[in-house]
């Protein structure tokens, strides 16, 4: 395949290639896409090229490198609405950085009594933890809550994931995602995990709703910014 400069980065064109191979069928769910000297060689690139397209498909829940093996294909269906996430994300790699993600936890918890999570969901809802890490330092800490009714894993590996990607695969279609900024001071446990402690931080509330205009995820979110501050960009 050619790739053209006025199409945008290399490693950009790469992955919607393959990510489209993979929505098509070529390159099946649970087969290995192929390894990175032959894509070098087909795309012309270098192998950073190559990595970083892979690394981004990874990111959104389509592929995941297994050591000694290769990159597996996860999942081969599309998600008609992406997260504003997804381009924070390609912006970090596409400086430099490596974005991973690293703990996850997964509970559910009773939410009765909660003054905010009450008014969203029943009486129960699953609450997940995921920690990012910039370049191996803590940057990201995701705190997502989606409905109870949900059959969701319970392995934590699952999350590591797109988190978009598991609920599609449950029926979900999303219409639109909601995201609120402001600055807080998170709680001690999440300060510590972000090496922050009692400081306040750059806070991303969302609100994900299907095309029923149900609330599927509500989500807080802080980062580090003194490792690299948000970054929204816009297309014109």
């Amino acid at each position: 395949m050619r790739l053209l400069r006025n199409k945008g980065p290399f490693y950009i064109q790469v992955k919607n290639e393959l990510k489209e191979r993979i929505i098509q069928g070529k390159y099946p769910k649970n087969s290995l896409i192929p390894p990175e000297p032959v894509l070098e060689k087909e795309f012309g690139v270098s192998k950073i090229t190559i990595r970083k397209a892979v690394e981004l498909l990874a990111i959104e829940g389509y592929v995941e490198k297994q050591s000694g093996v290769g990159t597996k294909v996860l999942d081969n269906r599309a998600i008609s609405k992406l997260s504003k996430g997804q381009g924070f994300s390609e912006y970090l790699l596409s400086t430099g950085y490596t974005l991973q993600k690293d703990k996850v936890k997964i509970t559910k918890v009773d939410i009765t009594d909660h003054p905010i999570l009450s008014t969203f969901f029943d009486s129960e809802c699953y609450c997940i933890e995921r920690l990012y890490t910039l370049n191996g330092e803590p940057y990201i800490h995701f705190t997502h809550y989606i409905p109870g009714y949900f059959s969701l894993p319970v392995d934590p590996e699952m999350f590591k994931e797109s988190l978009y990607e598991i609920l599609h695969e449950k029926g979900v279609s999303f219409n639109r995602f909601q995201d609120e900024f402001g600055v807080d001071i998170p709680d001690e446990k999440i300060a510590n995990l972000l090496n922050k402690p009692s400081q306040p931080l750059f806070q991303r509330t969302r609100y994900s709703y299907d095309i029923n205009e149900q609330l599927i995820e509500y989500s807080i979110a802080y980062y580090n910014t003194d490792l690299h501050k948000y970054v929204v960009n816009f297309n014109v």
